[in-house]
């Protein structure tokens, strides 16, 4: 029996910029999560009778465990919820976010076509492969585009007036 070839090592730069990108997808989602709870926290009121208030906790407890792509879903809904302007953009940004996080975390990578270049091997969910071969500055470029959507996350939710914990921070930090 033969076993399977071993993948192709990446180059340290090309790991560095994965890495890098997908930390920053993190930190989407952990912004996402803290603007979802502060853009339903402040629909919610100051008068909400304690039925609607463990009604919403749930719905919070049950974020803390969703995907990123649920998370732009839901953010989405409660940005339109609450009525915020010029959300487009941001919304197109998070759904090109949500297939690059999926290619960048899921592809098995193989040399490209040229030196310095690789080809992720993946396959979306509607059986598209992505055709393209990528070098680090390619996944840089996510990783900014990712990083600028997360700021405008957190400027949405500092909007609110209720900024939350942020995890792993202590107080003033």
């Amino acid at each position: 029996m033969t076993l399977p070839r071993a993948p192709d090592r990446l180059s340290d730069e090309m790991a560095s910029a994965i890495g890098h990108a997908v930390s920053g997808f993190g930190f989407l989602e952990e912004a996402l999560k803290r603007a979802i709870f502060s853009l339903t926290r402040q629909d919610l009121g100051q008068e909400a009778d304690d039925t609607e208030l463990r009604r919403w906790l749930r719905r919070m407890e049950d974020i803390a465990d969703d995907t990123l792509g649920t998370l732009i879903d839901s953010f989405a809904a409660s940005m339109r919820q609450a009525g915020i302007e010029d959300c487009q953009s941001l919304a197109e940004d998070l759904d090109r976010i949500r297939l690059h996080r999926n290619l960048l975390c899921h592809a098995s990578w193989r040399p490209g076509q040229q030196a310095g270049y690789w080809h992720p091997t993946f396959i979306n969910t509607r059986g598209e492969r992505f055709p393209d071969d990528m070098n680090a500055g390619d996944v840089r470029d996510i990783h900014a585009l990712t990083l600028r959507a997360a700021r405008r996350v957190v400027s949405i939710m500092r909007s609110t007036g209720i900024d939350g914990q942020w995890a792993g921070l202590g107080d003033g930090d």
